[in-house]
């Protein structure tokens, strides 16, 4: 029989994993390559999430990075945006292309009816290959060759079929501006990774994520049919206490599920809450907060973690120079979390708002 999972020890291997049991001295490129791409639609979140794991941490340790093209941000994963090494952009991507292409023709099918996909693929590769575009000015040259097309469609069209980065100064902390893009091949003067496989991505996930059911590798990567792939990859069976079954890479650390877990803020979008399916989610948060951190809109809330849990909301007001940081908490805490959270919300503060004259953390 396979070994049974509390809740508890599930949520510590998972914390283990992902650097929130102790923050570690890892370089951020290391970091990066470990989380196995971190959501970034906005450009700070990724800035948050590696200061919350990695002691240590400064703004220009991911800059850098950036603008070496070490890193990338592009649409992997769920077709979202995702910071990912320059490795994994070349090796992912060819793996994601067909959910890519699912989900358009799933959005923009009919709109796109009629037109050639790879003809459009290609004239999008140019045109962006020859100096980076906003989409705006991608979808204006487009249009002159389909005027009958909408921009935004033409434009999604080549996003899901070519491998478009946002080049800097995108995603550059403290830098605004609409993003513009390139190929992948062109920005990292390599072709992508044919060679890569699936396995070796359940394999990273895992190690990034686990211990996991197959519904949560389906739900992060948004695959679909990975069942056979997993079965037939040798992995190690655990179920969870309400019987969900779950698989693990054999020589993974599940730490004791006694370990204490610091208090943690989570940016928005954290790839915590968006890599599990409804059911193993709660290792990390109840179902009875989902609604409260999962907008209509589809914006992710910034989270706080007390014991290792999902136990409120934050966000920083800024306002003539004084910053605060608001934390809303779902339920009451102990008086030693809340002071926790108070000294890790200076330091928080002292990260995102290191200009401002005054800071306070206020619990509302």
């Amino acid at each position: 029989m396979p070994e049974v999972l509390s809740r508890r020890a599930l949520n510590r291997a998972t914390l283990d994993r992902q650097l929130l049991l102790a923050r570690t001295r890892l370089p951020a490129f290391d970091a990066v390559q470990r989380l196995y791409g971190m959501q970034a639609q906005a450009p700070n979140p990724p800035y948050i999430g590696l200061w919350s794991r990695l002691d240590g941490f400064g703004h220009e340790d991911l800059s850098r990075l950036l603008q070496e093209r070490s890193v990338v941000r592009l649409a992997l994963m769920r077709s979202t945006i995702h910071l990912v090494t320059a490795d994994d952009c070349l090796a992912l991507r060819p793996l994601l292309q067909p959910m890519l292409r699912r989900a358009l023709m799933g959005a923009h099918g009919k709109s796109l009816g009629g037109l050639d996909l790879d003809e459009l693929a290609a004239a999008g590769r140019a045109l962006v290959e020859e100096g980076p575009l906003t989409f705006r000015e991608l979808g204006e040259r487009l249009r002159e060759r389909w005027p009958e097309h909408a921009s935004a469609d033409l434009v999604n069209g080549v996003r899901s079929t070519v491998a478009l980065v946002q080049v800097p100064p995108r995603g550059i902390w403290g830098v605004g501006g609409q993003p513009a893009h390139s190929s992948a091949e062109v920005w990292l003067g390599r072709p992508l990774d044919g060679r890569a496989s699936v396995e070796e991505m359940i394999r990273r996930y895992l190690a990034a994520y686990g211990p996991a059911a197959v519904m949560d590798i389906q739900q992060w990567s948004g695959m679909t049919r990975l069942g056979e792939v997993v079965r037939g990859m040798g992995l190690r069976t655990f179920v969870t206490e309400d019987g969900a079954e779950l698989v693990d890479l054999p020589e993974a650390s599940r730490p004791d599920p006694d370990t204490p877990a610091p208090v943690r803020y989570l940016s928005e979008f954290d790839n915590m809450l968006l890599s599990f399916s409804d059911r193993t989610r709660t290792r990390i948060m109840a179902d009875e907060y989902r609604r409260r951190v999962f907008t209509v809109n589809g914006i992710i809330r910034a989270t706080v973690l007390v014991d290792g849990s999902v136990r409120g909301m934050w966000k920083v007001a800024a306002k003539r120079g004084e910053a605060v940081l608001e934390v809303e908490l779902f339920q009451p805490v102990t008086a030693a979390e809340r002071g926790a959270l108070e000294q890790e919300g200076m330091r928080m503060l002292d990260f995102v708002a290191a200009s401002a004259t005054a800071r306070d953390v206020r619990f509302v």
